[in-house]
């Protein structure tokens, strides 16, 4: 593995416990270009990780904490009047950073939830009809608890699209709570990590990353995967070629992790699920015999033939 690569997930190390899987896959969002969802029970870490991730690579972070009352422009910024000039000056919102952590994000109502989607999207936000690019690199780490909970709004379908991948934590093994609680009997270690990468390095190393290769036969098993989730029985909607186009780039940022030059089939099954079980709509059959995303894309990993080459 690059060194510089191993040593974020080794930093972060610190503060998360186990989860190497899980700080494997937000790492790959992060040199994918891509934002990365965390939805799981409350206290198992998910802010955590996002602010790890935050401090680990230097650059800018902020904080968003979603609530009911939330409004677009605390995200985005407002354009202010100052009486001494007589023009409006723009006061920007904690979205202009490089990692942004949206704390639970579906407890924000829709409209808010949407100022999101044109940062996610294209790396700019509009405000007053001025556009304004936002700083590479850019990452959205949004917090979500699932939406059974009261007061949440579940996120839609648009929006969720833009995520790259959405991934879960789950609860620690008992060892690992023990060490937990060891590590956080006098202060918490978020307090003593420092940075181990420039905003540069994590540009050179989304750009090695791009440099993965992916033979042909790769890639049409990828679009395959897709493809198949478009005709599946409990799918009303199935996953978007912006999920294909993101699925070849997790694989080929899990194989850089892998220390590899190219990806492969294996790759690309450590991906499918956080990349494309968010982007599927069950059918109302499907959800009354508690069928989950899931389930479904495991099936069709086991149904899509993998390339011999």
């Amino acid at each position: 593995m690059d060194p510089r690569a191993a040593g974020l997930l080794d930093n972060i190390a610190k503060v998360i416990v186990g989860k190497r899987t899980e700080t494997k896959l937000i790492t790959a969002c992060l040199l994918s270009g891509g934002h990365v969802l965390i939805e799981d029970m409350p206290g198992v870490g998910k802010t955590m990780l996002a602010r790890a991730l935050a401090v680990s690579i230097g650059g800018r972070a902020s904080r968003i904490q979603f609530t009911p009352d939330l409004l677009p422009s605390d995200v985005t910024g407002l354009s202010v009047y100052n009486q001494k000039t007589g023009e409006f000056d723009f006061k920007p919102g904690p979205i202009f950073a490089n990692v942004v952590v949206a704390d639970e994000i579906n407890r924000a109502n829709p409209r808010t939830q949407s100022a999101l989607l044109e940062a996610m999207g294209e790396r700019q936000i509009t405000v007053d009809g001025v556009t304004r690019k936002l700083e590479e690199p850019f990452m959205v780490v949004a917090t979500q608890n699932p939406i059974e909970f009261q007061g949440t709004y579940p996120l839609p379908e648009a929006q969720l699209d833009r995520f790259l991948m959405r991934i879960s934590l789950g609860y620690p093994s008992m060892s690992e709570e023990a060490e937990i609680v060891q590590k956080q009997s006098r202060k918490h270690p978020i307090e003593n990590l420092a940075p181990v990468l420039s905003l540069g390095q994590v540009m050179e190393l989304t750009g090695d990353c791009s440099n993965v290769e992916a033979k042909p036969d790769l890639v049409r098993y990828m679009a395959g995967l897709c493809a198949a989730t478009r005709n599946h029985p409990d799918l009303l909607i199935g996953a978007s070629p912006r999920a294909t186009i993101g699925m070849h780039k997790s694989a080929r940022a899990w194989a850089f992790l892998a220390g590899r030059n190219y990806s492969t089939p294996d790759d690309v099954k450590e991906v499918a699920i956080p990349v494309m079980a968010h982007r599927l709509i069950l059918t109302h059959q499907a959800r009354f015999a508690k069928r989950t995303s899931d389930q479904v894309v495991r099936e069709i990993l086991g149904q899509v033939p993998v390339p011999r080459s």
